[in-house]
């Protein structure tokens, strides 16, 4: 384990609107306030077509080679996740929403582009005095936390 001590600075409430697309708003909204570090909860909907990673297709062996996932129809969601920047400074959302329609629900990491149906509710709680950052680590070839 690795670990860090930070502190709790801002908090933002935001409505996402309907067809945005809800890491790249996140992101932009997260470079324009000059947030580097935060936890974020979302509730609302997701739209028809909403692509999530639902994990690799082995959990053996690399490279890793992640499985996809579209939506059909409007699902309802809830999610948690955490932003941090990444060695060029650049704000980095990792997210996994619950997807629920009916009596089915799919989970999965949402960096492939999930849509707002309707709207979103998205609470961000900033984290300051960190030097957390998310740095590309072999052999995984991913951009992994570094408390």
């Amino acid at each position: 384990m690795k670990y860090s001590e930070a502190r709790q600075g801002r908090v933002f409430i935001l409505r996402l609107e309907d067809g945005e697309i809800v890491h790249e708003v996140i992101e932009k909204f997260a470079a324009e306030q000059g947030i580097t570090a935060a936890s974020l909860i979302v509730v609302g909907g997701a739209d028809d077509q909403s692509q999530l990673v639902v994990g690799p297709e082995t959990d053996r062996g690399l490279p890793l080679n992640p499985m996809s996932h579209q939506l059909r129809n409007a699902h309802e969601v809830t999610g948690t996740g955490t932003l941090f920047c990444d060695e060029e400074g650049t704000p980095l959302l990792h997210m996994h929403m619950a997807c629920g329609r009916q009596d089915e629900t799919i989970t999965g990491c949402i960096r492939s582009g999930v849509k707002v149906w309707r709207v979103m509710e998205v609470v961000i709680h900033e984290i300051l005095d960190t030097g957390a950052r998310r740095l590309m680590e072999a052999p995984l070839d991913l951009k992994l936390l570094h408390p």
